[in-house]
């Protein structure tokens, strides 16, 4: 069985739909080539108390979990201190952390602000930002990342190999029909293979309804025994262009 994650965005500009939550969804892809699945996805406000209670519920039911946005020096940028929450631990300062960050934002006038992003929760390991300020920082299974996507992509690919195991591959048709017409069939391929995710989605195109089909397992042989069979099952709806017959995600 593949690996689970959950992944949570913090931020008001989030939760009020002012701004799209890609972080969420590129953190999503890149763990599939790595063989983890995101079991739940979610956003929450720049609140202490709901980030830690989010932790305290979902960190035992996954691999993984990860949070981004919040890393920042302004007012609404409490990430730190809501992990350090939902461990039960206080914010300490990693001495070396704070001598490199003064030593690299001091010429700018900014030492004593940008120290103040070592102070992170007791046990953290910091996570170098390679393209930007403020470190993310790892305790136990639970990643810290910043908001700021550019950021959150470089430093996730700086420790990807943390992650890696076989990536989850994906099968997926397009067929000339509605769900409702093939539920048996999406039925018993769920059902049949428990190792398998099978999903559909609906959409209407210039041709009538169609429904792509999509499979997905980090089981490459149970993959293509279900891939096979809802083929064989379905292959006279094919549409012309077919989909994907197999490609990792």
């Amino acid at each position: 069985m593949s690996r689970s994650a959950v992944v949570l965005t913090v931020g008001n500009e989030i939760v009020s739909g002012d701004t799209e939550n890609t972080n969420a969804s590129w953190i999503a892809r890149r763990l599939a080539q790595l063989g983890v699945s995101v079991r739940l996805m979610a956003a929450v406000r720049d609140d202490v108390d709901e980030i830690a209670v989010f932790l305290r519920a979902e960190r035992p039911r996954a691999d993984f979990l990860f949070v981004t946005g919040g890393l920042g020096g302004t007012p609404d940028d409490i990430t730190r201190e809501a992990v350090a929450a939902g461990f039960g631990v206080p914010c300490e300062e990693i001495g070396a952390l704070a001598d490199e960050l003064r030593a690299r934002f001091g010429p700018r006038g900014l030492g004593e602000y940008a120290a103040r992003w070592a102070r992170v929760p007791r046990g953290s390991r910091p996570l170098a930002n390679p393209l930007g300020g403020a470190p993310g920082f790892a305790v136990e299974n639970v990643y810290v990342l910043p908001g700021l996507p550019s950021e959150m992509e470089a430093m996730f690919d700086a420790i990807a190999d943390e992650f890696r195991g076989s990536p989850i591959a994906c099968w997926r048709r397009t067929y000339r029909t509605t769900e409702g017409a093939i539920v048996a069939v999406l039925q018993e391929a769920t059902s049949g293979n428990p190792a398998v995710s099978v999903g559909s989605y609906p959409r209407f195109g210039p041709a009538g309804p169609e429904v792509e089909v999509v499979l997905k397992s980090a089981d490459t042989a149970a993959l293509a025994q279900a891939s096979a069979w809802v083929e064989e099952a379905l292959g006279n709806l094919a549409s012309a262009d077919g989909g994907e017959r197999a490609a990792s995600v």
